[in-house]
Formats: structure tokens, sequence, C-alpha cells
């Protein structure tokens, strides 16, 4: 519990000043301060802030209005925070194809509430979350996430923790939620749009699945899009979970453990890849257990796409 608020105070800071934060988190004398306060073990890295948040810079940068299908984006925590850039360029791919970008007004996914117990808390997230975003998600205007975990806990946890009157709307609301893997491997195969706004360069991808992903949806949409580009060729690295599993991997005394586990088969599959590969994760814990067993940099699969662009 005092790691989580230590933590909610840190992203609330760091809204407000990311510049001063990201200098306490990652100079090593300030970090190292740090991390006994936060549980985490010294030889982890810290978590980055953008250096603003994704709705802030959507009020200022908001793409012009078109005449193509509306979709709500879910501006989960880590995408406000922390992976903005991810989201920034999920917004201009989606423009790009033709379609309408809202953020909707919603508060955290309570993933992170989720994953330590607290599910009262969790509870009320879930209640506020299906009040504002049911009576706009639907057939024609679904919700897209970029995050696994965030998104998908609509479809999984959401139906379960509301109240019983809120829960058949629960349940309709999660058939019009998905990954931005899914949405747009569907959309692809629909021919809502083709492979001609893509570049015909040739290049291998080496695709890590996120667990919540795995669990509850699947890899082969991640696939699918990363393979749109003519010339792409996206395989999927057959590991299991990264070893981060959420803040798991961060706390001192689960680090050597969450290592270990990347290295059965991750970190050495990372390692063998060749500097022209461009390797993929769609988790934000996968991307970081990467960068620190293999000091390689993970892209979210809509960054390579969004790079893909002519």
């Amino acid at each position: 519990a005092k790691m989580i608020a230590n933590i909610i105070q840190i992203n609330k800071l760091g809204s407000v000043w990311p510049a001063f934060t990201n200098l306490m988190m990652n100079n090593p004398l300030t970090s190292k301060l740090l991390m006994p306060l936060l549980g985490f073990a010294p030889e982890r890295s810290l978590p980055t802030l953008y250096k603003t948040t994704l709705d802030k810079w959507f009020k200022k940068n908001k793409p012009a209005r078109t005449n193509g299908r509306k979709v709500y984006l879910f501006n989960d925590e880590f995408t406000r925070f922390n992976d903005t850039n991810i989201g920034i360029h999920a917004i201009l791919l989606l423009t790009k194809l033709g379609y309408e970008v809202v953020i909707p007004k919603h508060i955290e996914s309570g993933r992170t509430f989720l994953s330590k117990g607290f599910l009262r808390k969790a509870k009320k997230i879930a209640i506020q979350n299906v009040k504002q975003l049911a009576p706009l998600i639907n057939e024609n205007n679904p919700l897209i996430g970029i995050e696994p975990s965030a998104i998908l806990t609509f479809r999984d946890e959401y139906p379960e923790l509301v109240d019983s009157n809120l829960q058949q709307t629960a349940r309709n609301l999660a058939k019009n939620c998905f990954t931005i893997e899914e949405f747009l491997s569907h959309e692809f195969q629909e021919g809502k749009f083709s492979q001609d706004f893509f570049t015909k360069e040739k290049r291998e991808i080496l695709y890590h699945g996120h667990c919540q992903q795995k669990s509850i949806a699947s890899t082969k949409e991640a696939l699918n899009i990363l393979n749109i580009p003519e010339n792409y060729t996206a395989t999927e690295i057959k590991s299991g979970c990264c070893g981060m599993a959420g803040s798991f991997g961060y706390e001192k005394e689960h680090y050597d453990v969450s290592m270990k586990v990347g290295e059965l088969v991750l970190f050495p599959a990372v390692r063998k890849a060749s500097a022209a590969t461009i390797l993929a994760a769609s988790g934000t814990s996968c991307r970081h257990q990467i960068h620190d067993g293999t000091h390689k940099n993970a892209l979210h699969p809509v960054e390579i796409l969004y790079q893909a662009l002519i």
C-alpha cells in the first residue's frame, strides 16, 4: 500500500513538474534515495514521466475532425503519464488512417489496485468508468486501449466488480472494448484501410506478447498488424511471462526471480536478434523488463506502424 501511494504521489508531482521529477528519478544520488521509499530493487531503472500528459497534448494538438469512424481512446494511467509518446503516435496513426479520435472523460483503469488486492478501491473505479463510458461506447464507436492490462480490465474484471444493477451494462460495454491491435487488425481485414498507407521497405520484427493479452485476448492481432506493411515480417518470441508481472519485478524481494524468468526465453532471444531487427512488445512492463535485462529497447506495435507510414 505504501509503495502504491508513493507511486501515485510521484505521478501527481510529475503531471505538474515532469522535468523535476524525472531529474530526481534518473539522478544516481536521488534515485538511490527514492528506491527504498518505493520498495524497488536498486538494480532497477525507474520509469520516466513524459514532458506532458496525453490529455494535455490532445487539447493542444487535437486533430481536425474527419468524416471517418469515431473511436474513443482509453487514456490509461501508463499512457497518460509515462508512455505518452506512444499515445501521441497512436492518435496520429489512427487519424492518418481516417478515424476521428476522441479521448472521453474517465479515470484510471484500476489495474494497479487490482494487482495489489485493493478490491474496494478498484470497484469504485470500475463503477465510475462504466457509468461514464457506457453511454458513449457502442458497436460503431468502440473504446480502444494501448496498454493491454488496462483496457482488458473492462472485459475481465469490471463485469464482476460492479454492483449487480450495473453488471449487464458493464457486460455490454465490455463487448465494444478492444486493444488497439485488435481494432486495427479487424479494420484492415474488413478493408477499411490498405497496405498503400505504408512503406515497402523490408524489415524483420520480433514480438513479445503481454500476459494479460495472452490470457484474455490474443497476440495474433498484434502479429497481424505488424505484418500489414508489404515487406514486414513479424514473428513472435515463444516466451511466457517476461518476469516483470506489473510491479512484481520492481520489488527488491522479487528482483532476482524476475530476472531469472526473463532469462528463460525472452532475454536470450532478444540478445540474439540482429541490430537491424525491430523489437516489439505491447506491455509497458514488458518493454521495461526488456530494457533492464538486455539494454535494448522494444517498441509498441502502434509505434512501428506509425513509423512505417508513407
